[in-house]
């Protein structure tokens, strides 16, 4: 069976940074193998594409460019908020405005958003909205795993249950 449109598939892959050689981003070797349907747009569509027509015992190793990946990196997703906003009864918790921690936000719609403290001032904190991933040239290699039929439950649910996928 060939990796093409609704079919549930189980892939082991390393991702490095820019090239085989870059540094490990990570990798499911020695785990259970990235799970996913194909063609409903849960990954990257050039991520797709490089798989498309594999089989079950297939190989493969290509590369992504940032801006076909997460993105090139935008300096106008770094965005100054005031401290405050990060208090409760006065107080900030501790460890929480620590450069490099991801938080969980708010928009002023109510939308939730996750952004990285990049630097911490007297009265402001500077927060990162970019992916982690945004400006990184990925580098994928590995092996097809499993291809099969997604059941019609997967299909409605948009992912994979059982081994490898969604446990609910």
């Amino acid at each position: 069976m060939i990796i093409e449109k609704n079919k549930a598939v189980f892939v082991h892959y390393t991702l490095t940074d820019g090239t085989a050689e870059g540094q490990l981003v990570e990798t499911t070797e020695n785990r259970e193998p990235l799970a996913f349907i194909y063609g409903i747009g849960m990954m990257i569509p050039d991520f797709e594409k490089n798989l498309s027509g594999l089989k079950a015992g297939d190989t493969f190793a290509f590369g992504i460019p940032a801006d076909k990946a997460y993105g090139t990196y935008d300096d106008g997703a770094l965005i100054d908020v005031p401290k405050r906003i990060f208090e409760i009864d006065g107080k900030i918790e501790e460890g929480l405005l620590e450069v490099g921690n991801v938080l969980p936000l708010q928009d002023q719609e109510g939308n939730h958003l996750q952004g990285m403290v990049a630097s911490v001032g007297d009265d402001t904190v500077k927060i990162d909205f970019n992916h982690p991933m945004a400006g990184v040239d990925l580098y994928f290699s590995g092996h097809v795993s499993l291809v099969r039929d997604a059941e019609q439950e997967e299909l409605d649910h948009g992912h994979i249950h059982g081994d490898g996928g969604h446990h609910h």
